[in-house]
């Protein structure tokens, strides 16, 4: 069988209950475009570095001033899913080595065929993205803590940076805007 597209459920670890994207992607679909989609589909803004492991590699994008990655890693522009990816296989993706936001992305199906949809699509998802640079996971849940009770001596401040913030808001709509405006981004720093 060759693949069409894969099935992939990408999950922030560390966070309960659970932040969670199902994303139907191209098979032909290199790690750096899948970066952008998972950027997208998470509603992350892309300000910071990125990181894949899967299996025993690291894959990064080379920083501007190097035309190759960091010694010991691989250049994920060069790196396709069908190369890498099969049914029941996970790999990491980390986003932000400041916070330090850990996804594991499980291979949940690979599809024979591409739906009937535009691909690359968030299908599915729980719970709202954490702010940019609001601390990792353990900074997060401190802010959900401050943001519920209108007591805490930071209550204010982060109504005042995160607005009405709703962590249990999902919208698939919104994700695959996202993912659209993320991708023409991307297309026009090309």
């Amino acid at each position: 069988m060759t693949a069409q597209a894969f099935q992939l459920k990408v999950r922030i670890l560390d966070i309960e209950p659970e932040i969670w994207r199902r994303i139907l992607v191209p098979a032909d679909m290199n790690l750096l475009d899948l970066h952008v989609v998972i950027q997208g589909a998470m509603g992350w803004e892309d300000s910071h570095l990125h990181m894949f492991e899967i299996r025993s590699w690291q894959f990064e994008l080379p920083e501007d001033d190097r035309r190759r990655p960091e010694p010991g890693h691989k250049d994920e522009r060069r790196a396709r899913l069908s190369q890498l990816l099969s049914k029941g296989a996970a790999f990491k993706y980390v986003y932000d080595f400041g916070d330090q936001w850990e996804h594991v992305v499980d291979v949940e199906d690979v599809l024979a065929s591409a739906p009937d949809r535009t691909l690359p699509c968030c299908v599915d998802g729980a719970r709202a993205c954490p702010p940019e640079d609001c601390g990792g996971p353990y900074g997060y849940a401190e802010m959900l803590l401050a943001l519920a009770d209108a007591t805490h001596p930071d209550h204010q401040d982060l109504l005042e940076w995160v607005g009405e913030f709703d962590p249990e808001a999902f919208d698939a709509a919104a994700s695959n805007k996202s993912i659209a405006e993320a991708r023409r981004h991307y297309r026009k720093r090309r």
